[in-house]
């Protein structure tokens, strides 16, 4: 049973500048059997950007399941994703200490804790945040 409210993840890693092109290459053209798998995983609005100048990936997905771990278990199970991230986490470097790689159990990419957000406007009001210096917040209608 999937959760009304998605689990939103954030997550960063640090691309070899020697890897750029390669790692822009290979998520231009993702193997089918690695998307399915995210899918299949209730993993859906996933998306990578990246800062060149620090070479830093961001990542940003959903989760849509009710058991993210034994999800987890089922991604690093299949053989086409442990390829995928083979040649992937040599186009990384991880900033998880002491971890090896994706299958890891310390992870490989760093999760990032979310200090804000914004989901709607709610009944067509605007939300007035940190008006006079940061201690000012009212609903606007």
């Amino acid at each position: 049973m999937a959760n009304s409210q998605p689990r939103r993840i954030a997550q960063i890693i640090h691309l070899k500048r020697d890897s750029l092109q390669a790692y822009k290459d290979c998520h231009a053209a993702v193997w089918p059997a690695v998307l399915e798998q995210i899918k299949d995983c209730n993993i859906s609005d996933y998306s990578i950007f990246l800062d060149e100048s620090s070479m830093t990936l961001f990542a940003t997905m959903k989760y849509n399941g009710s058991d993210f771990d034994a999800d987890m278990e089922k991604m690093k199970a299949n053989k086409e994703v442990q390829r995928w991230w083979k040649m992937t986490d040599g186009m990384q470097e991880t900033l998880v200490k002491g971890s090896s790689g994706s299958m890891d159990p310390r992870g490989w990419w760093k999760e990032l804790e979310e200090v804000f957000r914004v989901d709607q406007v709610a009944r067509g009001r605007l939300l007035e945040c940190c008006k006079s210096g940061g201690h000012d917040t009212k609903l606007l209608d």
